[in-house]
């Protein structure tokens, strides 16, 4: 693991391989251990780069709010220290959100987008009053939220299948410390809608959803790619397509950075 320190947080970040630029991206209540299945695979061909967003895994939080465009500029940061100029960004959904506010903010740094189990769209009223709700919850019992939470993100079905995974996924989540789940609710809850994006991007842009996604709605972020040169793989299961859909994912993935 690597460090960095930015604005007087302290980053982590891990760097391995050669070849074309890959920035991985997790979700909120993740860190970059959730791509550890992924990285044999991709550096094969690929120099990966693995960041814990701020106020996840080892990065600090930088304050009480995290919104979309403080990662991105830590993105920045990264990529200006290891002197990268052009990457390919994988983000699984709140690093998707991150992912299309470095699209927005660094338009020349950027080479591919692959957004999984994520939207361009802002949040609906409903869903910031379900965050606002969250933050009250996770202050009342940080460890019930925090496992109800990753329960909910795999469809039921997997439950059971997936017990094990489910089980790690949720002792990684109650690593994050409860001002950086505050911080990226608030973060998350405030982010701009940026399917223009998804229309005019010169760079080959990737939606992979889950049909039983309890997120985000299959049918509703589907219409946002519509009259777009978008491509969009569907999966059978739901939010964790990583693990829930890892074999599927992988080939998907790698096809993708083929082709950019």
């Amino acid at each position: 693991m690597n460090t960095l320190t930015y604005k007087n947080t302290k980053i982590a970040y891990t760097d391995q391989g050669k070849g074309t630029a890959v920035v991985l991206l997790h979700g909120f209540l993740e860190n970059k251990t959730m791509w550890n299945n992924y990285i044999q695979l991709l550096t094969k061909n690929n120099r990966v780069i693995t960041v814990d967003l701020l106020g996840h895994g080892a990065t600090e939080s930088l304050g009480y709010v995290h919104v979309m465009e403080d990662q991105a500029d830590m993105i920045y940061a990264i990529l200006i220290h290891l002197r990268l100029r052009k990457v390919v960004l994988v983000g699984h959904s709140m690093g998707g959100y991150v992912a299309l506010a470095f699209a927005e903010l660094y338009p020349d740094y950027v080479k591919g987008l692959f957004l999984l189990n994520s939207t361009a769209r802002a949040d609906s009223d409903e869903r910031k009053i379900n965050r606002s709700r969250a933050i009250v919850a996770v202050k009342e019992n940080y460890t019930g939220f925090v496992r109800m939470a990753i329960s909910n993100l795999f469809c039921e079905e997997n439950r059971e299948v997936l017990a094990r995974e489910i089980e790690n996924t949720k002792l990684e989540a109650l690593k994050t410390p409860l001002q950086g789940i505050v911080a990226a609710l608030e973060g998350m809850k405030v982010r701009k809608d940026r399917e223009v994006l998804l229309h005019f991007a010169p760079y080959p842009i990737q939606l992979v959803l889950g049909k039983k996604d309890s997120v985000l709605n299959y049918e509703e972020t589907m219409t946002q790619i519509e009259a777009t040169k978008v491509e969009l793989t569907t999966f059978t299961y739901g939010h964790m397509s990583h693990i829930e859909n890892e074999t599927e994912l992988k080939k998907v993935l790698v096809d993708f950075l083929k082709k950019v």
